[in-house]
């Protein structure tokens, strides 16, 4: 079995991990934030070289107009307290998402944060933000046929070619989905990406998810047959 290269995560359960301990759903978002440094590291540990989680999704506007401002100042808190660190440690920054949609502030925290790491050649950190898969593979179809209309590609058109228009064309697709807090959904995310996954949906909140869960899920992982459409030999 091949080591699980890319990992994707989303990261469920901050509110409700909040509400359980009387706290308001800030707070499980704060502590949610922390956490990805923590899983990060473990990942980087364990082999993993890409780990992509979905910090901020294109639905996630709907929410409250307090709960929203909250969650895009975030970046700053997070690369304030941890982009050292991430730097020592050779972690490279990748945002995926619109990010001209974002808050003037929050886009700039992020534009540093894959500048200053451009160059690193460690755990490719995958922060997906104003990200939705919909919009992904719609923004590249209108992308290609741009390039067809003004002769730039061929309408001989194979996947591999698609896939240099969407956000991820520079990493391999996911081998290893991870869903916390017990919610057994993809939520429109890396839908293209994960056309062979393996999923793994576990019961703890991204808050309660530590290095040993993670370690445990990727035990399981190593423990699976992925046959990609084949058979295996009996």
């Amino acid at each position: 079995m091949k080591p699980c290269e890319h990992l994707a995560i989303i990261m469920d359960g901050n509110g409700r991990w909040a509400k359980a301990q009387g706290l308001p759903r800030s707070a499980g978002h704060l502590a949610g934030a922390d956490n990805v440094r923590t899983i990060a590291i473990a990942a980087n540990e364990l082999g993993v070289k890409y780990l992509t989680i979905y910090a901020f999704s294109t639905e996630n506007w709907k929410r409250s107009k307090d709960e929203v401002s909250y969650l895009m100042k975030l970046p700053a808190y997070f690369f304030e307290k941890y982009m050292k660190e991430f730097l020592d440690r050779g972690f490279r920054i990748r945002i995926f998402g619109e990010m001209d949609d974002l808050p003037k502030a929050t886009a700039a925290v992020l534009q540093e944060a894959i500048d200053e790491s451009k160059t690193n050649t460690g755990l490719s950190l995958n922060i997906c933000m104003n990200y939705g898969s919909h919009r992904e593979i719609l923004l590249a179809a209108q992308q290609y046929a741009r390039d067809v209309a003004s002769g730039k590609a061929s309408l001989d058109l194979d996947e591999q070619t698609f896939e240099q228009y969407l956000m991820t064309k520079d990493i391999p697709p996911v081998d290893y989905l991870i869903r916390t807090s017990g919610e057994q959904r993809i939520s429109n995310y890396l839908l293209w990406q994960i056309a062979y996954a393996e999923l793994c949906f576990v019961k703890e909140s991204w808050p309660e998810f530590t290095p040993d869960v993670l370690k445990r899920c990727l035990e399981e992982y190593n423990n699976r047959d992925r046959r990609f459409g084949g058979v295996t030999n009996e």
